[in-house]
């Protein structure tokens, strides 16, 4: 059984992306990310000596500010810093530059569907621009559950609206993409089969929500490719123009 998309996508395709590092020159790092026509801007300043307050002095803090593309920032906006305060600091390694902070500032430029995956691949990106140290890079996707128990991907803003649930999902970059041999594993687990992040949102079964898992994993593989494509390019640019 098929679900019918607006824009002809099958359940499984992602809207074409497009990432772009090192865009605004005040900020130590900046990127910006774009899938069909959700697109977010994200900017790193720091790491700035001292830490927030409630913050462990004998790390590296990392502080999101979320600016929406309109009005004032609200209940929502706050959860979407929250999630990605949490999961950046999953993944960067906070014990190298202790007793600073990392501001990352997110800035909505279009929002048109899975603006908080958006989000978290472009303020990863900007992260690698800023050289802020990582354990590994993460790759974020969202998957919808409709009404009658299609799974689909990277739902446009008309879409989330119709359905009865979605997940938000974060995964570890796939080391296949950029290790030929060997995985790294933790506690025997091989990193890949990890997850970083996962938020979900209205009511659906636990067979549902492992379908998510299973269609994200496969999802977060093309956009890790993706990646690597856009670092490897853009290193090559950087190398020549050097």
């Amino acid at each position: 059984m098929e679900i019918d998309r607006e824009d002809g996508r099958s359940q499984n395709q992602l809207r074409p992306l497009a990432c772009s590092r090192n865009i605004l020159h005040r900020a130590h790092g900046s990127a910006s990310w774009s899938q069909g026509d959700t697109k977010v801007l994200a900017a790193v300043y720091g790491p700035k000596a001292g830490t927030k307050k409630n913050e462990n002095p004998e790390k590296a803090c990392i502080e999101v500010i979320w600016k929406p593309k309109t009005g004032q920032i609200g209940k929502l906006e706050k959860e979407y810093e929250m999630i990605l305060k949490r999961t950046l600091q999953s993944i960067c390694i906070l014990t190298v530059n202790p007793n600073t902070t990392t501001s990352v500032m997110i800035q909505v430029v279009n929002d048109d569907g899975a603006l908080l995956p958006s989000a978290i691949n472009a303020a990863c990106m900007a992260l690698v621009d800023a050289g802020i140290p990582m354990r590994h890079l993460a790759v974020s996707i969202c998957c919808c559950v409709a009404r009658s128990g299609l799974v689909i991907l990277d739902p446009t803003k008309l879409e989330e609206q119709k359905m009865k649930a979605f997940a938000y999902l974060v995964f570890p970059n796939s080391v296949h993409s950029v290790l030929p041999e060997g995985s790294p594993s933790v506690q025997g687990e091989p990193i890949e089969n990890g997850i970083i992040t996962s938020v979900t949102h209205g009511t659906m079964s636990v067979d549902d929500y492992f379908y998510c898992l299973e269609r994200g994993r496969a999802a977060s593989t093309k956009l890790s490719d993706f990646l690597r494509r856009n670092l490897q390019q853009q290193s090559t640019n950087s190398s020549k123009a050097g």
